[in-house]
This record gives C-alpha cells, structure tokens and sequence, in this order.
C-alpha cells in the first residue's frame, strides 16, 4: 500500500523511542522505502543497529560524518521523502522547528524537505499542556504540518494524563489516510457542535455536543481530497486544516448558510446538535433574579435536515441521531422521516460513546433497510468508516 513511497522517520530522544522500531517495521511489511535519522538522544534509548537492520538503509546520526554518497545527505534524504515521520516528537524538536531552527541533522533534514511532514509527540503531561507546547504546535498546524496524538494514560514519568505517543498501528494507519485521495473531486458539507440560543446577553439554552466528531469528519474528508466546508456551532476546538470554515452560533444562523451552500456539495454529513427550540424572545438587558419563578417561552428552531431532506436531489445525505433510549427504532423513522441516505446513531449514555469522548461506538442505519455496527473506537477512525460508507453509496448514484 506504500509500494514507490519513501518514509523519512526521526526519532528523538524520548522513552517512546522504543516504538519507532515497530513504526519502521510495519512501514517495511507496506512496501515503503524506510530511511532513519536518530537525534544524539535519541540512541540513549534505541541503537541506530536496530533502525539499520529493519530498515535495510542506513541510520543518519551525525551532520559531519564522513559521507557514503558523495552528496549532501541531509538534502538528499529530504528530497527523497514522500513523507516525513517524527515519532516520537518531544517538546524540544517541536520547539525548534517550530523556530526555524536546523542545528542537527534532522532539523536540518526536515527544513529541506517538501514531503508531508507527521509529527507525533510524546511527553510529560504538563510539558504538552505548557502554552508554549501548544503555540509551537498550532503554529505549525497552520504551516501545514501535521500532528498525530498524543494520547491520554499513564506517563513514564509517573503522571497520568495527555501526553502518551500513539501507538505504532496509528501512527501507521495515519499515514495510510494521507496517502487515500478517494475523494478527490468531492465538495463536502459538513456541520458539527452545538448551537446556542440566547436568552439574554449572558444566558442561552444549549447542548453537551463538543463538536469532535463532525471535526474528525472534516479533517479526514480532507485528507482523503475532498474539498471540504464546515460549518460549525461554538466549540473549544482548533480548526481542522485545510477546510473552508464558517462559524455559526444559533441554529437559526447555521440554517440560513446551509440554505445558501447546500447546492454546491455533492455530500451533506449533518453531525451538528442543533437546538430543537429557542426562547421565544430575547431580552437585551440581563434578566434579573427575583422573588418569583422565571418561565421561558420556547418556540422551534427551522429543521435543518428536513429541509435537506426535501432538496437533496441527487446528493448524499447522512444524518445524526444521539439517543438514550429505543435506538433502532429513532434512527429509522430519523432515516425515514427526513429523507437521509445514511443515519449514524449512538446511544450517549454508554460508556466512551457519549458528549466530549474522543472515542464513540455507534450503528449505521441505511434507506435499503441494512445496518452495521461499529465497535468502539476514536471517532477518526469512526469518521473514515463514515466516509468510506458515504462513498460507496455516492458510487452507487
């Protein structure tokens, strides 16, 4: 599957070094061309002998040795990478690319590269936390590179918490979905998050959606070459790369753009939790506490996916349906009284498939009546079996 790519993978110097052995080995078993840089400490915790013998190429640890080729290596690698793996990545290497700097022959070699550049960090938990970790790191999100974890668990250093590298599968796989432009060609539009409905300056009604899954969606349609809109209620996330992004807050914001961009997507994925209701009026001063009970009027909110549903024409539509109870039987009649192609249902009360999990397990429900589930899984995974079903059924049109 990576048959004529060359994987340029660094490895810096962290406990997590130790998994690059079986990144390289599984990249090895997928035809790729493997070429290894090692930082200085880097070998403190795995021998460049090792990265030789599974890699089949020699380890490049030091600027000025003497070279094998008569070229500058570190240009000469960086031209051969189709992609460029850092894994693990620590705060330093991020720190100095993130900076400009090339001190070394990896930094030096990932300047000169023009490949997708993959970095997959590893380190303390409040390392990764720290604000300049993160500036580093959404600094180099908008150059374009990309970044791969890190996970949540138990720390080498004895923390637990957000700071674990991915496992070699995922990192892996993630190269995988990079390579995949199965959707090249594709106008997708997506919604994701809550909406929020005013009551007055300081107060609205609202849902737990955190908007992961619809941003999964969008980042991984993106990857695959779809060109890709996201409209999207509030939320704490950063902007998937690469999307044409459009913010919304109420329900009936997201409505009136949906009307106005629906007719240029061949694929509408609704996984927004858009409000069914809104206070009836808005007050433009806070509304004060007093003596009596307060009521709030409400009134509906447009249906989005109805309206879809009535004007889809020839396009793919996919539908949410977050439930707590009866969820067969609520995806179905969803499925059937909008009008969708494919609903995506989730009970929110199991465990790691509710609000703000960054894993969900859900059942796919289809207008011929067929359904499959899914196992437990993050939801970019979840998101590129989505994706792989939505094309299918675009194929089929």
């Amino acid at each position: 599957m990576l048959s004529n790519k060359t994987v340029v993978v660094g490895v810096t110097g962290g406990i997590a070094a130790y998994k690059a052995a079986e990144v390289v080995s599984r990249l090895k078993k997928l035809g790729a061309q493997v070429h290894c840089i090692m930082t200085e400490g880097a070998q403190a915790f795995l021998t460049p002998l090792t990265l030789r013998t599974l890699s089949g190429n020699p380890v490049m640890t030091d600027m000025f040795k003497e070279p094998v080729k008569w070229n500058v290596e570190h240009v000469a690698i960086a031209d051969l990478a189709d992609f460029f793996l850092i894994a693990p990545a620590t705060a330093n290497i991020i720190g100095k690319i993130a900076s400009g700097i090339a001190d070394d022959f990896l930094t030096t070699a990932v300047m000169a590269t023009k490949g997708k550049v993959i970095l997959a960090p590893a380190m303390n938990v409040n390392m990764y936390n720290n604000p300049i970790v993160q500036s580093n790191i959404q600094k180099l999100k908008q150059l374009g590179y990309f970044f791969i974890g890190p996970d949540e668990g138990n720390l080498a250093c004895g923390y637990s918490g957000k700071g674990r590298m991915k496992e070699p599968e995922e990192i892996v796989d993630f190269l995988l979905r990079l390579e995949k432009k199965d959707l090249s060609g594709k106008n997708i539009l997506i919604t994701a998050g809550p909406t929020r409905e005013p009551i007055d300056p300081v107060r609205y009604i609202t849902n737990r959606s955190s908007g992961k899954m619809g941003y999964a969606l969008a980042q991984c349609a993106q990857r695959r070459g779809a060109r890709v809109t996201l409209v999207s209620g509030p939320t704490n996330l950063d902007k998937p790369q690469g999307v044409d992004f459009i913010s919304v807050e109420t329900a009936e914001q997201m409505f009136n753009v949906v009307k106005e961009l629906f007719e240029k997507h061949d694929i509408i994925i609704k996984s927004a939790a858009v409000a069914d209701y809104r206070p009836q009026s808005y007050s433009s001063l806070k509304i004060k506490k007093s003596e009596t009970d307060m009521q709030i009027k409400l009134e509906r909110n447009p249906d989005i996916l109805s309206f879809l549903g009535k004007n889809k024409g020839n396009r793919i539509l996919v539908g949410f349906a977050a439930e707590t109870n009866d969820l067969k039987e609520n995806a179905q009649k969803k499925l059937l009284n909008k009008n969708v192609d494919l609903i995506v249902a989730n009970d929110v009360t199991a465990q790691g498939a509710g609000f703000e999990s960054d894993t969900n397990k859900v059942t796919l429900y289809f207008k011929d009546g067929a359904e499959k589930d899914i196992p437990l899984l993050t939801k970019e995974k979840i998101a590129d079996i989505i994706l792989d079903e939505v094309l299918m059924l675009n194929n089929k049109e």
